[in-house]
């Protein structure tokens, strides 16, 4: 079967079911490589070292399609200003964040009605991570770190997740973009870290939810062959 590689960040916090980061989310072959210099601190950040990590994350790229990845894709949505250098340089398709689905829910959604962005912190998540995935710059936003868990074991990069109470996070964050944005008809998840919690979401605010799980399936449904009949 075709294989996905995955960039990593240099982390150590748990990654339950539904995580990217755990191989049993994923119904078909993926790889792995932890790109070292790819700290929380240094990638969760309204200005990242661009110049420090696009060299490390080419690399690690270029290793896993050598070998066999047919696609990339990366396990931190603000990693989407690689989005360009990485696509320009790889020789497989490259989707570095959740928030690339985000222009076209836009386009499926009819007049009045918007997607919305729930962040792993909304004050990092800058303008210039928008512009990098074709995202207006007015969407609205929302993030987890008025939270009590999930913001905090992450950025601290924490050994140790209530998953439950990481849940309730996510769930508050979604209550707070639609009082916010009562127009928000789709949210996308920019954090990877979200998406064990993307199903209770959806039932909780009676909107669909798009993470990197249904970004890197659909990536991963178009390299596989297909027979009808």
């Amino acid at each position: 079967m075709t294989a996905i590689g995955i960039l990593m960040l240099k982390t150590r916090f748990p990654r339950p079911p539904g995580d990217i980061g755990n191989p049993a989310t994923w119904p078909f072959p993926v790889r792995y490589a932890v790109v070292e210099p790819a700290t929380v601190a240094r990638v969760v950040n309204p200005e990242p070292p661009f110049d420090l990590l696009v060299e490390p994350f080419t690399a690690a790229a270029e290793e896993l399609v050598a070998a066999g990845c047919a696609a990339i894709t990366t396990s931190c949505g603000f990693l989407v200003l690689l989005q360009a250098a990485l696509a320009a340089r790889l020789p497989v398709p490259v989707a570095t964040s959740s928030l690339l689905q985000v222009p076209l829910l836009q386009a499926a959604l009819g007049p009045g009605r918007r997607v919305g962005i729930i962040s792993i912190h909304a004050e990092r998540l800058s303008r210039r991570h928008l512009a990098a995935a074709g995202v207006a710059a007015d969407t609205p936003v929302v993030g987890t770190e008025g939270g009590r868990e999930l913001t905090r074991v992450i950025l601290a990069d924490a050994p140790e997740l209530d998953t439950a109470a990481a849940e309730a996070d996510v769930l508050a964050a979604g209550e707070a973009l639609i009082d916010k944005a009562p127009e928000v008809a789709a949210v996308v998840l920019e954090c990877t870290n979200m998406a064990p919690y993307a199903a209770a979401l959806a039932a909780h605010i009676g909107r669909p939810v798009y993470d990197i799980v249904d970004l890197v399936n659909w990536l991963h449904a178009g390299l596989a062959p297909r027979r009808w009949g």
